[in-house]
């Protein structure tokens, strides 16, 4: 049962990188590009727990992709707060 619902979780994940990939598309504002990569290293994530199924000591090593997703959606947070309007 936890492989069906990380396989949903992770095409949930990778819709809403489609979605943000094409709003920067449309946009070029680097806020949604840096959502949209962030979105598919939680799609990875999860893919990797369903696929790899691993035991319990070892799964702190893949939720560090899920710390390298929430980074880069903080650094493109930050990069647009950052940004001056010209």
């Amino acid at each position: 049962m936890e492989q069906f619902l990380w396989g949903a979780l992770s095409l949930a994940c990778v819709a809403v990188a489609a979605l943000f990939m094409r709003f920067w598309k449309l946009t070029r504002d680097r806020l949604f590009l840096y959502f949209s990569l962030g979105f598919s290293v939680f799609g990875l994530n999860w893919i990797a727990l369903a696929v790899l199924s691993p035991p319990t000591e070892s799964r702190p090593y893949i939720f560090l992709l899920r710390l390298a997703a929430f980074l880069l959606i903080i650094v493109g947070i930050v990069d647009k707060n950052r940004r001056r309007n010209i």
